[in-house]
């Protein structure tokens, strides 16, 4: 199955404390239906120091949100929009579905 939403997307977050704010996908946790969103559902956990190099304290850390929360943003209007798939020259790619703007380069 192809996926709607990839690493590097813009996306807008359509519920939740982060709703209507964007952010660039770091990573997409397809088991789990989620991703990764920087600088969203921001979570403060308590870790021990590692080694020389990493402190302990308390950090702040992207948590994942599931992808039915998240919009990808058409380049063409700037707007959250749906995802849909077309063929292009024996290639499957993703398109924006009110525009028909294509999504993959």
């Amino acid at each position: 199955m192809a996926a709607k939403i990839r690493k590097g997307d813009t996306v807008e977050v359509t519920t939740g404390k982060d709703k209507g704010k964007r952010g660039e996908v770091l990573r997409v946790l397809t088991e789990e239906g989620r991703a990764l969103v920087q600088g969203r559902q921001m979570v403060k956990r308590h870790q021990k120091p590692a080694g020389m190099g990493q402190p302990g304290g308390i950090i702040e850390k992207e948590a994942p949100i599931a992808l039915s929360n998240l919009a990808l943003i058409d380049p063409k209007s700037d707007k959250p929009t749906r995802v849909g798939f077309a063929v292009i020259d024996g290639k499957k790619v993703r398109v924006a579905r009110p525009s028909g703007e294509v999504l993959d380069q």
